[in-house]
């Protein structure tokens, strides 16, 4: 009975083992493969692509605010706008930080 527990004991200590080597082998990694992806999305988002959907979404909340006599769609297009504007660099931010 006690050799199944002593073998039990090793399991454990050998999984946490392999473990821990496993999240320091792949601390350092990167991810480059997905670089490419990520690059073109916050070139969209902070182009001309951006710019216009972001403007877009202001024309049509002014023109759903004058329908309505009501500014809050409007103010939904400018906010939605700023998001747009500076959600990608507070995400980059967020990502790229170091603890």
């Amino acid at each position: 009975m006690n050799n199944n527990r002593g073998a039990h004991v090793i399991n454990i200590i050998l999984a946490c083992v392999l473990t821990l080597a496993a999240g320091s082998a792949l601390a350092g990694t990167t991810g480059t493969e997905f670089q490419t992806i990520y690059t073109t999305l916050l070139n969209w988002a902070t182009g001309f692509l951006g710019k216009s959907i972001a403007l877009a979404a202001f024309i049509l909340g002014a023109g759903i605010g004058i329908a309505r006599s009501s500014p809050i769609p409007a103010l939904v297009g400018v906010v939605f706008a700023l998001f747009m504007v500076y959600v990608p660099t507070i995400i980059d931010s967020i990502m790229t930080a170091l603890i």
